[in-house]
């Protein structure tokens, strides 16, 4: 009973991100490397539940461990130049053998219905076709690489036309030229630019790793494309940084958002897009408009931000004294060194809370989910502070910070600290979030 229980809380805490992904365009990527994990079929599962949960899929396989597999069965002499494989015409045929088994193999995943199995009804559509269009490599440096080849064009016409039919695009690590000849692509190549060209609303690398790792190896929760821009390394292998590369090229290309997360585990898929925490990384777009910390210097920015709500009695006033001495607590956006909004974090450790305040933003940039994102960074803050929850005392706002999650809650919730300098003759509402 209690199993169940849990297991309703789950479905309830869980249909906002259901909402949300409804219609969405997702660009999935995996490597042969997935396929071959004994997991497989649990990610063939969570796809299935995807694609009948609305969201639009293409899947982008790779198959480098099985074109290495069927070279040494054809004894045919690999040659990496450059880190790039050189594909004559011997190697082209392993080629064709592994990416074509491999899409037939997905295929028959994707079509399973059996009866008390995950898939049952499921009656998914698989479309594979000509949607890559590639181009040869040429000689560089001196060396021909033959049908080694890079994506010229994505038919996104012809994918999105497949996907409005209700059907799950595959498309495999090969291109084809007009004048009919088959290239071998890098997956990683196919995958981004299919997400570029499709304006998809995400990219999802599955890995073998958690997620994106730090250079201490830790795993990385959530970051901006500049971030992982930082993470590249030339001492890394060539696959690690091929997916960096191409995480970043779809963040400068507009896709919203990236998320890499773990072929390994048979709930990572789910917990990323259907839960508050996630399970690998989420890799979000770059703003022009840069959420840093406030320093000393942007004291005078903030008080300007601040004047009219305190003139207003929205906001209770500081004093610059008062600011500088708490401007550690403050977050703001900054848009060409102009501070366009503000929100200041204080904790209360004991009670495992945090207090948001002076939550500010210009009226020429009240549209765009500013509020939003400062929210989301001062989650974060208190998610590395270790803190349960977050409150907001507001007079005129309650309605936005309903927007965001919180809930009303009488005085009692606040910490003790809190409650102390509770002014009942400004009667403001309280608000609080569990994070």
């Amino acid at each position: 009973m209690d199993n169940n229980k849990n297991n309703v809380k789950w479905f309830r805490s869980a249909a906002p991100y259901i909402n949300a992904h409804r219609g969405k365009t997702v660009v999935l990527m995996f490597g042969g490397e997935a396929v071959s994990h004994e997991n497989f079929a649990n990610i063939i599962h969570d796809i299935s539940l995807l694609r009948s949960l609305g969201v639009k899929l293409v899947i982008v396989h790779g198959a480098r461990p099985q074109i290495e597999e069927r070279m040494i069965q054809r004894n045919i002499t690999q040659v990496i130049e450059s880190n790039i494989r050189v594909t004559d015409a011997d190697t082209l045929v392993a080629v064709k053998d592994a990416t074509g088994s491999l899409r037939l193999h997905i295929e028959a995943l994707l079509s399973t219905g059996l009866v008390n199995s995950p898939m049952h009804g499921s009656q998914i559509r698989v479309s594979t076709g000509n949607f890559v269009i590639a181009k040869p490599m040429g000689v560089r440096d001196g060396i021909d690489y033959k049908y080694t080849g890079s994506v010229r064009r994505i038919d996104s016409d012809g994918i999105n036309m497949q996907l409005n039919y209700g059907s799950i695009v595959l498309l495999s690590p090969i291109g084809y030229s007009p004048t009919g000849e088959v290239f071998n692509l890098a997956l990683e190549d196919v995958a981004s630019q299919t997400a570029i060209a499709l304006k998809a609303d995400k990219l999802i690398t599955l890995t073998e790793d958690e997620g994106l790792l730090a250079k201490t190896g830790e795993l990385i929760r959530s970051c901006s494309v500049r971030t992982v821009k930082t993470l590249l390394d030339e001492k890394d292998c060539h696959v690690r940084q091929l997916l960096l590369r191409a995480i970043i090229q779809c963040g400068e290309n507009g896709v919203e958002r990236c998320h890499c997360v773990s072929y390994q585990s048979d709930t990572a898929l789910l917990q990323e897009l259907f839960t508050r925490d996630g399970a690998g990384t989420l890799i979000a777009k770059d703003h022009k408009e840069q959420v840093a910390i406030a320093t000393i210097d942007d004291v005078g920015g903030i008080l300007e931000l601040l004047a009219p709500l305190e003139a207003e009695g929205v906001l209770v006033k500081r004093s610059r004294e008062l600011l500088e001495v708490e401007i550690d607590k403050f977050t703001v956006i900054k848009k060409e060194d102009v501070i366009i909004a503000c929100a200041a974090l204080y904790p209360y450790s004991d009670a495992k809370m945090g207090e948001v305040a002076c939550v500010a933003i210009h009226p020429d940039y009240r549209k765009g989910n500013r509020g939003g994102r400062l929210m989301t960074a001062l989650e974060n803050a208190a998610k590395q502070q270790q803190l349960a929850a977050i409150f907001v005392l507001t007079t005129v706002s309650g309605h936005w910070f309903l927007e965001q999650g919180f809930i009303e809650q009488p005085t009692n919730k606040l910490p003790e600290g809190k409650q102390k300098l509770y002014n009942f003759q400004r009667k403001s509402k309280i608000f609080i979030k569990e994070i």
